[in-house]
């Protein structure tokens, strides 16, 4: 009988539980992603304002433009491609947020392709 009366309260508080989405304080400031490719730690350092995203990733530095879909998805487009793959658009959502940093999905725009990672906010601009 315990066990009935448990199941639903536990049903009702974890339906209560929605992931936190206040993407609007992450549009703008200066950004810390870091992840592993084979093994290597890789860090890429990048400050956005509504429009524009400056990245720094192995001592080089690149622009894209930015374009707001909705407050927590964007579309990113390198201003200075230097080959065909980087002249696509990369497609960026926000999933989760928390006080200094978000879990996000990129991809290619249009590919079914997606990957996640996790941004930390270093700065304001």
């Amino acid at each position: 009988m315990k066990k009935l009366i448990l199941l639903p309260l536990l049903l009702l508080f974890a339906s209560c539980y929605n992931a936190e989405h206040n993407c609007k304080d992450f549009k703008t400031g200066k950004f810390h992603f870091e992840y592993e490719v084979d093994g290597v730690k890789k860090v890429t350092l990048f400050e956005r304002n509504d429009s524009i995203e400056i990245e720094t990733f192995e001592g080089k530095t690149d622009t894209a433009s930015i374009r707001w879909v909705n407050d927590c998805e964007y579309i990113l487009k390198k201003m200075h491609p230097k080959n065909m793959a980087e002249e696509k658009s990369i497609s960026m959502r926000i999933l989760t947020t928390s006080k200094n940093s978000y879990t996000f999905e990129f991809g290619i725009v249009g590919a079914d392709l997606k990957q996640k990672g996790t941004v930390t906010k270093i700065g304001e601009l």
